[in-house]
């Protein structure tokens, strides 16, 4: 008997991050393919997803939205004890390297090119004001995370981010930015836990 409740509990938490991979390329795709309808029927332009007319913004968003965030995420694991943290969350340090930025950089691709790329826009098309759809955006950002409804306060690592992405998309009209921030804020976390430079609150 207690063999098949670990045989449950290890399936139910098995996690591999070469299907993630899988997926959200295949998803990320079809997101692309999306924009590139949009752009076509003139929905959108290219300016709005890739305009290099700020340059010094672009580069300055980057590495303080990144450690901002970063740091964010750390004082909030000093707080958060380990009970209210989601399991995946704590697993993702024990794949290998290549696997976690491989994972890491296909999910915050994936995410921000549907999220900020797409629905964001659209909002803003059809709603014209800026923060609404940003606001709007990040409430369907927390419900496509609907495992942390369990734990509500990981939540907050998810809205206040969220906010941050689709903020310095819109100052920017780059999806390169909050793409990059994304990144480099979930490989950092995910790092420092890894290489035990921080750990969960007993």
């Amino acid at each position: 008997m207690e063999y098949i409740k670990d045989k449950q509990k290890k399936t139910k938490k098995d996690f591999r991050p070469k299907d993630a991979v899988f997926v959200f390329s295949s998803f990320t795709f079809v997101c692309v393919a999306t924009i590139f309808a949009l752009i076509v029927y003139d929905v959108f332009t290219i300016q709005n997803f890739l305009s290099f007319e700020k340059p010094l913004s672009m580069i300055m968003s980057v590495v303080l939205a990144s450690f901002g965030l970063l740091l964010f995420g750390i004082i909030l694991t000093f707080f958060i004890p380990s009970k209210y943290i989601d399991e995946t969350n704590k697993s993702y340090q024990d794949y290998s390297l290549s696997g976690i930025v491989a994972f890491m950089f296909i999910g915050a691709l994936f995410e921000e090119i549907l999220f900020r790329g797409i629905i964001q826009n659209l909002l803003f098309v059809f709603l014209e004001h800026k923060w609404t759809a940003i606001i709007i955006t990040t409430l369907l950002f927390l419900g496509m995370h609907a495992q942390y409804f369990k734990k509500p306060i990981m939540l907050i690592n998810i809205a206040v981010p969220s906010l941050i992405f689709g903020w310095i998309y819109f100052e920017t009209s780059n999806i390169l930015v909050p793409f990059l921030v994304h990144f480099l804020m979930n490989l950092g976390m995910t790092l420092l836990f890894k290489y035990n430079l921080i750990k969960v609150k007993h």
